[in-house]
This record gives C-alpha cells, structure tokens and sequence, in this order.
C-alpha cells in the first residue's frame, strides 16, 4: 500500500516516516505542505494519506477539501490536542476525513513515537486491500459542507434469569436505553445517524466513541449544531433521558448504574486491561448488569477490533435487539463484523438506515410520525 504523510515540519515528517520504517509493504511518500501533497497525491496515487492541519500555503482543511473534490481516498489528520485543534479536526471530519490521531505534546511533537502503534494500526485499517484504488463510499458530509465541496465540497437462546437488582425503567416505548459503539470513522456516522433522529425520541441514547480528552465536548458542541435531539457529554454522574444523547467522557470509561431508581451514566477511570477509550465493553457490560436485554437496543457502528462485541452479543442473545454497521458502508469493518461472527446481530445495516430501523424498533408516534414524513 501507498502513503502519502503531509507535514510542513522536517522533523514530523522524519518521525512519521521512521514509524513505517519497519512496515515492508508499506511504501511512503512526503509533502511538506498542502500544495506539495496535491502535487505528490497526482504522481504517488496512495491508497491512504495522513495529514497535518496547521501548514504554511495551504493548510490541511484546504488541502483535504480538494482531496475529497479531485481524489477521495482516506485520510487521517493529524492534531494537537488542543481545544483549537479538535475543533479544526471535526470541521476536517465533516470535509470527509475518515479520523485522527492527536500529537501528544504539540504541533511538533517530540513524543510522536507514542502514538506509533495507534497510527500504524488506523493505517492499515482504513485500507481494504479489496478497495485500493477506487473511490469507495464515504460517510456523506453534513449539508454545509456538501454545498462547499461538490457532493463534499459544493434468533436468539432463551434469556436467562437476571439478578433482581435490575430495575424497570419508565421509558415510552419497550427500551430503557440504547447503546452505541464506534471507533475508526465513526465521528461522521454517528453524526448521520443522530441528524436523523427527532427531538422527542423516546429513549435515551448513550454513546461510546473511542476519543481522546478534550475532544468529547467538542465533538459534543459541534453535533448539536445540526442535530434536533439533545446532545450532552457525560463528564460527570448523569441521569439519563428520552431524547437526549449522552456522549461518553474522551480517554474515560463510562458506567451505566442507578441512583433513586433512575438510569445514571457517570465516568469512571479508564480500566487498564482495555485497548480503547471510552470502552463499548465496559458501557455495554454495565448497563446490562442494571438493566433487562430485552428493553435495551445495542448499535456496533465502523471501527478497529472488537470492543464491545462479544457483549454486545450478549444482549441479543438474552432477548434484546442489535444492528451492526454493513460492510458496505462503514469505514472499517472489524467491530460490527465481530458482532456478526458471534452471531449477535439482529440486524446488519448501512449506517443511513440505522436511524429508521431504531425509530420503527421504538414503536411510538414519534416513529409513526417521522416515517410518515420520509
């Protein structure tokens, strides 16, 4: 595979580079700013490009927006971790960038070789080898950004018994909660699918997408700048309510309990034995020990591993309902085709028509209401 690394830093590029250096069938190119990779991306032609934001002539938001016109092909920031930097990153995301990997300590980052694995591994993830070379879909852009850049620019075993320190939840509808896990690509699909959804849906959605501090609110803010339901960040113990989503605490775990008979999500330490951070595994697992399968909808969507899957199949075996992500649309097929596999998938279905499929599961006017209107 080719790839293409733009950093307007000698010393960036040179790290970057020396993390394939032991990669044999990776072959990398450089460009020191955005017009050097426009030129290097015509005569390289990669299959990947990771990119940095902050560049001299043209930076990367510019960059990518041409990318996406002239030759759409995946690509990863690369970002500080900075409130500034993570709000150049979703506006990267929503141009069409499929995710991102933040510096440790700045724009030129010294420690870089910290993150050498998660990068090699995002690499290799966002490549089908089954689809080099082609412009396979992408997650859609958000309307403001379609009209700037062309069409981016301008069945289950019986349920076993559950301990009686379950308790049942008031929703409308028959689910208490529903549960969404995602990782590499996912920012642009969640956001799709919360962008479908009324203000009074009925149930409350909570989200783990793998994310480091300081992104989540961010992240948070800039959803709820195109979404009608209610969007909020767990940051610290919060009950949770029909029509609102709760995005999980960035590099955080987040538990699902209950404190006076409601449903409460509060971040917890990240555990030390798991990959990634917020866990789908730790969110999943917790709610099922407070809350019956059966009134719980789970929702693996595009990302590396299997975070999340096994119980996540859990919950469909015990009765409750489950979609994953098809491989047609989702950036990188491993967590939802590990939900697959464990045969704990109700459903599989493109991301564009999860937000449908929960509506109908939902069984309330709102439903009727809103599939009346598509």
């Amino acid at each position: 595979m080719r790839l293409l690394i733009v950093d307007d830093s000698a010393l960036m590029r040179r790290q970057l580079a020396k993390c394939f250096e032991s990669e044999p069938d990776i072959e990398v190119a450089l460009a020191r700013d955005g017009e050097d990779a426009l030129l290097k991306m015509r005569e390289f032609q990669p299959d990947a490009i990771t990119l940095d934001i902050n560049m001299p002539k043209m930076d990367g938001l510019t960059c990518l927006a041409h990318i996406m016109e002239e030759r759409p092909c995946p690509v990863i920031m690369v970002s500080s971790l900075t409130e500034k930097g993570a709000m150049a990153t979703f506006e990267a995301l929503e141009l069409g960038a499929v995710d991102f990997i933040a510096k440790p300590d700045g724009t030129v980052s010294l420690s870089i070789d910290l993150v050498f694995d998660e990068l090699r591994a995002k690499v290799r993830g966002v490549v089908n080898p089954s689809r080099r070379r082609t412009e396979r879909p992408r997650v859609a852009p958000r309307a403001s950004v379609r009209e700037r850049v062309t069409e981016r620019l301008a069945s289950s075993r019986p349920a076993a018994a559950r301990p009686s320190r379950r308790i049942v939840v008031q929703q409308s509808g028959d689910c208490d909660l529903v549960l969404i896990g995602s990782s590499t690509g996912g920012p642009g699909t969640l956001g799709a699918i919360l962008e479908a959804l009324p203000a009074d849906f009925p149930a409350p959605i909570l989200v783990a997408q793998h994310m480091p501090p300081r992104f989540t609110r961010t992240y948070s803010q800039r959803l709820q700048e195109t979404c009608d339901i209610r969007i909020e960040e767990v940051d610290r113990p919060t009950p949770l309510e029909a029509g609102t989503v709760y995005i999980a605490c960035g590099g955080m775990d987040v538990a699902v309990t209950h404190q006076l008979r409601r449903i409460v999500a509060r971040p917890v330490d990240p555990d030390p034995d798991r990959i990634w951070h917020p866990s789908v595994a730790h969110m999943v697992q917790t709610a099922t020990s407070v809350l019956d399968p059966k009134r719980l909808i789970g929702v693996m969507l595009t990302g590396m591993g299997d975070d999340g899957a096994r119980e996540m199949a859990q919950i469909h075996v015990e009765g409750g309902r489950t979609i994953a992500e098809s491989e047609e649309t989702a950036v990188v097929f491993g967590m939802p085709q590990q939900l697959i596999e464990q045969g704990g998938a109700s459903l599989v279905l493109p991301f564009n028509k999860v937000a449908a499929q929960l509506l109908r599961w939902v069984g309330t006017q709102t439903a009727e209401r809103t599939a009346a209107c598509r």
